[in-house]
């Protein structure tokens, strides 16, 4: 299972970084994150994944919060590679994801759900790489109580029972796959 995650967080990452990439000339283009223009998203998405890093690290964390730190430099996309190969190299080292649970998989639907909303926000396709929103799904699905998805989703959107695995993904977490 640890090396099916890392294959599907690096994936994620590939995908995810060209999103960064195409959305840094538009940094005050708004989200489908409330209050977020893309700067301030990928300030988050830079959080998140040192987040993930410093715990599985075992060091103390704060999770990320509604103000991410200002992290965001001249190259965006660089920054987020590099943030995402230290995720890599973290939970790639022996015993890692075994001992940390979940939280290489919440890093990869939360990166997958916000290059999503990075290419909704600046026109970029949104199309997920095949097989990644099934595996997002599967891995946040049922995760969260009511009260935990208060912070962290919007309230579930409704979708037809046809739905793709991509807008199934979307409308658990609150986002209107359209």
């Amino acid at each position: 299972m640890g090396d099916d995650l890392l294959d599907l967080y690096r994936r994620a990452s590939e995908w995810t970084t060209g999103k960064v990439a195409g959305a840094a000339a538009n940094p005050h283009a708004p989200t489908p994150c409330d209050e977020w223009d893309v700067h301030l998203l990928v300030n988050h998405m830079l959080d998140t994944q040192d987040y993930f890093v410093r715990t599985a690290r075992g060091e103390d964390a704060a999770p990320p919060s509604g103000s991410p730190p200002d992290t965001n430099r001249d190259d965006p996309a660089a920054d987020f590679r590099a943030a995402c190969d230290e995720v890599l190299t973290t939970f790639g080292e022996p015993g890692v994801i075994e001992r940390t649970g979940p939280a290489l998989g919440i890093a990869f639907s939360d990166q997958l759900l916000h290059g999503w909303d990075l290419a909704r926000a600046t026109g970029q396709d949104p199309t997920m790489p095949e097989g990644l929103p099934e595996a997002g799904y599967e891995m946040i699905h049922g995760r969260f109580t009511e009260d935990q998805r208060k912070g962290v989703f919007k309230p579930e959107v409704e979708v037809a029972a046809d739905s793709t695995a991509q807008e199934r993904f979307l409308a658990y977490t609150g986002r209107r796959p359209e």
